[in-house]
């Protein structure tokens, strides 16, 4: 394959670990986020030329934790309109940082209306540090948005060879390269070096599926995490956000999302603030309990607390009724 026949990748730098820099090779952890540029990072991995003819825009230049809804809707409406206006696109890469690349993911798989690749790709380790593992992460991500088989998957992050889906895939280790963990479903194939391999997709509803158009909604109302924990302040902090006018409430609940008394009397003052149970866990669902369900608290079914409020943001931007956003959490 010749050079002017490669697919197209576009690379959407935002900052992160990936484009960190430190004062030596041996700061792994004492270093500066976003400190270069896209088209640095592309310069510095010569190999990406053998997949893809990329081409580069920086749209922030961050650490991942200063991350905004302001950032994701910029990089949702670029997405949608390179691949409406550019048949010649393959994919988009994004390199993120990786404390919020999960939560960055899930939101673009619910409002991204494309079927092509978009990959989250990050580090571990700064671009400065000795062994860093950004340039092989980035080749492989540009590979896996340039292949053909990725399309239909929808937003997907890889790292460490690994590929995952945006709506399993959490961060499980502070500083281990094997960070990146969808839990018991498990990721969705590999990069190796003879090819992009697939095994398994996601069956929830994503991308062009998805019933989220930002054309149509004007601001994310306000959600927050409430984390459940034994004689905690959670009643107290429920009532201060509602009081706020935080119009939803995700609860990391303990267990099988179980509220305690004193969380569910909180709730039932609470007016009109729409909660959703998830849980502090890891693993497993959270399913619908009579007890709750009666109070118009909803189940998060396997979302973690971060995913599930992204998905009750864009929820409560289309609709405030509780059995709408059921079955919405039911099927995403």
């Amino acid at each position: 394959m010749t050079t002017d026949t490669l697919p197209r990748v576009v690379v959407l730098s935002t900052g992160g670990t990936i484009a960190g820099r430190g004062n030596s090779t041996m700061s792994m952890a004492e270093y500066k986020a976003g400190e270069l540029g896209g088209e640095e990072l592309v310069a510095a991995v010569p190999e990406l030329k053998q997949y893809a003819r990329v081409n580069v825009e920086q749209v922030s230049n961050i650490g991942s934790s200063n991350m905004t809804i302001a950032i994701w809707r910029t990089l949702a409406d670029r997405i949608n309109k390179l691949f409406a206006t550019d048949a010649d696109v393959a994919g988009v890469v994004i390199t993120h940082g990786t404390s919020t690349i999960e939560e960055t993911a899930y939101f673009l798989n619910l409002t991204v209306k494309h079927d092509r690749p978009v990959v989250l790709v990050g580090s571990q380790r700064p671009a400065t540090a000795l062994s860093a593992d950004g340039p092989l992460n980035l080749v492989n991500a540009v590979r896996t948005a340039a292949c053909p088989d990725s399309r239909g998957h929808g937003v997907l992050v890889v790292l460490n060879d690994e590929i995952n889906a945006a709506r399993d895939v959490t961060k499980s280790n502070t500083f281990r390269a094997e960070t990146f963990r969808s839990g018991e479903l498990g990721f969705l194939g590999y990069v190796d070096q003879d090819k992009v391999a697939y095994y398994r997709s996601s069956t929830k509803r994503h991308t062009t599926a998805a019933e989220f158009d930002l054309k149509t909604i004007k601001d994310l109302p306000r959600v927050e995490i409430v984390y459940s924990s034994v004689a905690s302040d959670a009643p107290l902090i429920v009532a201060a956000l509602s009081d706020a006018g935080v119009r939803g409430i995700v609860f990391a609940a303990t267990g099988a999302g179980s509220l305690s008394d004193l969380e569910v009397e909180a709730i039932k003052k609470a007016g009109k603030t729409v909660f959703v149970r998830s849980s502090r866990v890891g693993n497993g669902r959270v399913i619908g309990r009579a007890e709750f369900d009666t109070l118009g608290i909803i189940a998060a079914d396997n979302l973690s607390p971060q995913k599930a409020r992204v998905l009750l943001m864009l929820g409560l931007a289309v609709t405030n009724d509780v059995a709408t956003l059921r079955r919405m959490f039911a099927e995403y």
